[in-house]
């Protein structure tokens, strides 16, 4: 097995790569992918037979170099409509909700929002009744703040 390796250290660096994409997918900044990258670079020129310190050159090479010019545009072309890319809970903000149990004048309710259920508060102390249609227009933690449609 090792003598098998030792021979085909391409596939190794293969390895490496698909580790770095599959590490990718779950960070999503396109950081990894440099590195992904860097490990195609090292697998062509372990391919043509160079020895391990050209393979690591290759790889810290093409790493970076990705990293200044293909992350960037990358970037780019994936988040061009995201100036202010809102993520988690501050996604709520804006969404059309329906009221799942009535809000209280003053006090608590609950509104459902794509199947979430959330504590809600009525944005001007009115009460909202069940079936009502509302928009989240602030969250306070736990809590959103709604205002009838």
């Amino acid at each position: 097995m090792i003598e098998y390796l030792t021979q085909h250290v391409w596939l190794i660096w293969i390895l490496v790569s698909v580790v770095c994409l599959m590490l990718e997918l779950g960070s999503g900044d396109l950081f990894i992918l440099c590195f992904a990258i860097g490990g195609l670079g090292a697998s062509l020129t372990a391919a043509i037979g160079m020895g391990i310190i050209p393979q690591l050159i290759a790889m810290a090479l093409c790493s970076l170099l990705s990293i200044y010019f293909i992350r960037p545009v990358a970037l780019r072309y994936l988040h061009r409509n995201d100036e202010n890319r809102v993520s988690n809970a501050d996604a709520i903000i804006g969404r059309i909700g329906k009221v799942s149990q009535a809000i209280e004048e003053k006090g608590f309710g609950r509104v459902s929002i794509d199947g979430d259920d959330w504590k809600a508060l009525s944005a001007d102390g009115s009460k909202i009744e069940v079936g009502a249609q509302v928009k989240v227009i602030g969250r306070d933690s736990i809590i959103i703040t709604v205002e009838k449609i």
